[in-house]
């Protein structure tokens, strides 16, 4: 094995960066190739494609090295050390040398990260992952830090306009267009348009709720974030200190709002985007916004960035009898809380995380309630379950440093480490599923056991995180029925095969959302849909996400959506792309 101690491993990495560069300057596939394991992996972000993408295996990463092109050149291979330095940690259940450099291209700064493991003879260590990122493009760094703007009391101009003045014009858009119209006020959208506003891009995001986070204070009032908050701050302006680990939703709705006033993003809130087309001989879009005064604003930017997230509209499946209930009928993304429930029938048909959390609320304020399975569901106690995929923001590197690491693990390795913490997450969680199943609940562990974060990554959801209302199934409390045994819903309930009914008064579908190719459909009509493709799952062949971060075949149009981690690593991703764009540096 290689040795630990610091010296050696800074020796050890800086004598692979060198003979990398050398390689990669000379061109030489066999040396590049020598240097990576055979069953080695590279992602590229931007650095040498301005692509996202992810290579495999030694012989293709030195093909893809050397193909030339528009591929930048690149020089200034080291050890960044104002970074975490060369350490000795474990990935995907192997041993590694991690460490993290920076380099120069052509265009600009670049980052990336390194993991070398010993070689097949001796102890010449060879890349098992290589990460490539492009971090700063010349002549647009971000203007953060001693780049900040110096503000009006250097300028000691007291009759001209203040900051407040310029913040009003610069939102109200009057003659003329953004550069970049972000449709969606969430984490996306306020994660790229403070990247994009940092590159001095003109960004106005719209969003057709009445309030910056309403996206999150309109949902159930339960709700609370899943995974703990040192993972999930945006871009430049951390939660403090003394925020508890499960964010409600309600403080996150409040400091979206302080986010966007701090951040001086231009939103228009109560502005619907109803619709747009692409004219390709000016490179630009006319864009529909309907004002919540009933008036109609057109616009035309060179770039729409889709940040409704994941899923934004309610998907309602065709349930037979459904029409002819008596009761009430709601959508889970209508639903509010329990209050006026007391004493009532409910059944919630559906059991991710919206489908249980509703169940347990219906439940806690005094209903009779009964879950509706209607596939098999993923389910891992909260704590500590569902955190072990978070273990390398615990590690002691600072959050960019966490950031830059997670964007690194190649898709392979990422199911590998994914199978071997859900076979974890069920030893620690096995008194919990066997009692599910006794219960008649059906279990299912990811795509090939990679767990829940597979299942987001593939589908966005078909999960839940035990909070307690699993143990309420189990002892019976909360009721449940598979959705395969339904016959027909009836005005006073549901009907079983064979006869039973179910006495309901409230229904909850808590059915998911549609994806976000139903949206482009929808607005921008269907060959803008067939130019984009699939939207979110993985394309095997790129071994990335579909569509997300990235260029697509429909040009000016851009996608972000994820977790508050995605948006903060991506968003950065997309908005260097986009800069380079104004900047005429590549095509949209």
């Amino acid at each position: 094995m290689l040795d630990a101690t610091d010296d050696t491993l800074l020796a050890v990495t800086r004598r692979w960066l060198a003979d990398f560069e050398a390689a990669l300057t000379a061109s030489d596939k066999a040396s590049l190739a020598s240097l990576f394991r055979d069953d080695g992996h590279w992602r590229d972000l931007l650095a040498f494609t301005w692509k996202v993408e992810t290579v495999s295996g030694a012989s293709d990463i030195a093909a893809a090295l050397t193909a030339g092109g528009d591929t930048p050149a690149a020089s200034g291979f080291e050890i960044d050390g104002a970074r975490t330095p060369p350490r000795r940690v474990s990935r995907a259940g192997e041993e590694v040398i991690e460490a993290i450099f920076r380099f120069r291209t052509v265009v600009g700064q670049a980052n990336g990260v390194l993991r070398l493991v010993p070689g097949d003879t001796g102890d010449t260590p060879k890349a098992w992952t290589l990460l490539t990122a492009l971090d700063e493009i010349d002549g647009f760094a971000e203007t953060v830090g001693r780049a900040r703007p110096t503000g009006e009391v250097y300028a000691r101009d007291f009759r001209g306009p203040n900051w407040l003045d310029r913040r009003r014009a610069a939102t109200a858009y009057d003659g003329r267009d953004p550069a970049v119209l972000v449709v969606g006020a969430g984490q996306a959208g306020l994660s790229i348009a403070a990247r994009l506003t940092q590159l001095g891009v003109d960004t106005l995001i719209v969003d057709r709720l009445p309030r910056i986070g309403d996206n999150w204070r309109n949902r159930y009032h339960a709700l609370t974030l899943h995974n703990q908050v040192h993972v999930n701050h945006l871009p430049y302006m951390p939660f403090p200190p003394n925020w508890p680990a499960y964010i409600p939703k309600d403080k996150i709705a409040g400091w979206f709002e302080a986010y966007a006033e701090a951040m001086e993003l231009n939103v228009w809130t109560g502005t619907e985007c109803t619709g747009g087309r692409y004219d390709e001989k000016t490179g630009a879009w006319t864009v529909a916004l309907r004002r919540a005064d009933g008036t109609v604003h057109e616009m035309r930017p060179r770039h729409i960035v889709m940040a409704t997230g994941v899923s934004g509209i309610p998907h309602v499946p065709d349930i037979a009898g459904l029409d002819s209930f008596a009761g009430t009928v709601l959508h889970s993304g209508e639903y509010d809380d329990g209050g006026g429930w007391a004493g009532k029938n409910a059944l919630i048909i559906g059991t991710g995380n919206s489908g249980h959390d509703i169940a347990q609320d219906l439940h806690a304020a005094g209903a009779r309630v009964t879950l509706a399975q209607r596939s098999p569901t993923l389910v891992v106690s909260v704590e500590p379950s569902a955190q072990l995929p978070y273990a390398l923001y615990d590690e002691g590197p600072d959050l960019a440093d966490c950031d830059l690491i997670a964007a690194s693990m190649p898709l392979a390795l990422m199911r590998q480490a994914h199978r071997a913490i859900t076979a974890r997450s069920r030893e620690l969680d096995r008194d919990l599923l066997d009692g599910l199943a006794r219960a008649g609940f059906k279990l299912d562990f990811g795509p090939g056991g990679t767990g829940w974060q597979f299942k987001y990554l593939e589908r966005g959801g078909g999960y839940y995180f035990n909070v307690g209302c699993s143990d309420l199934i189990v002892d019976g409390s909360i009721g449940l029925v598979q959705f395969a045994d339904i016959e027909t819903i009836a005005a006073e309930g549901v009907r079983l095969r064979g006869g039973t009914v179910l006495p309901a008064d409230l229904i909850v579908l808590a059915t998911g959302f549609e994806g976000q190719d139903f949206l482009v459909r929808k607005l921008f009509g269907d060959d803008v849909a067939k130019r984009t493709g699939p939207i979110w799952g993985f394309d095997e062949a790129r071994q990335e996400l579909r569509a997300m971060w990235m260029r697509t075949g429909q040009p000016g149009l851009w996608f972000l959506a994820g977790s508050f981690a995605q948006c903060r690593i991506y968003s950065k991703v997309l908005a260097l792309q986009i800069r380079a764009c104004e900047a005429g540096l590549i095509a949209p």
